[in-house]
């Protein structure tokens, strides 16, 4: 398993949280969000899901990875 911390921005509230937590469990992946941090620690397996993979879903949520 990879460990990442990914620097997200536009998230405020619980439902960005749910939003981007669940969207990385649908892919196989685990995420921890930190709206205070605006960020979000990935835990996941390279040989599954890529690094770009989760990001683009993230994005697909309507925030930013910076």
């Amino acid at each position: 398993m990879k460990n990442i911390t990914l620097n997200v921005q536009g998230m405020s509230c619980q439902h960005c949280v749910n939003s981007i937590e669940g969207a990385l469990k649908e892919i196989g992946a685990s995420g921890k969000v930190n709206l205070k941090g605006e960020s979000v620690d990935v835990s996941f397996d390279e040989q599954k899901v890529s690094l770009d993979r989760i990001k683009e879903v993230i994005e697909e949520q309507g925030y930013d990875v910076v």
